[in-house]
């Protein structure tokens, strides 16, 4: 799928509420982020804050498979939204 910026925000929006309603992941996510849960809704509105979603969720094979596979997207689906983003351009492999 190719994503535009509307549609990779909409994307963030909803990986972001898979991420907020995994009760394991989402204190990893605040703990790594320094952000509240109070912040997850302002963020919802906030590109910069979908590509910390985004660029979380990608750190981990496994969390990309369960977000996708909940969201019944494809797995490169995180990858193509996270390219359309402030700063997608910038690959930064390590």
């Amino acid at each position: 799928m190719m994503y535009t910026r509307e549609s990779a925000e909409v994307f963030g929006i909803r990986l972001l509420g898979w991420l907020a309603g995994n009760e394991e992941l989402l204190p990893v996510f605040l703990g790594a982020t320094g952000a509240a849960e109070s912040d997850l809704r302002a963020g919802a509105t906030d590109p910069v804050f979908l590509v910390s979603v985004m660029d979380f969720v990608m750190m981990d094979d496994t969390w990309v498979v369960q977000a996708c596979d909940t969201l019944g997207v494809g797995y490169d689906s995180v990858m193509r939204a996270r390219q359309v983003l402030p700063g997608g351009e910038e690959v930064n492999w390590t």
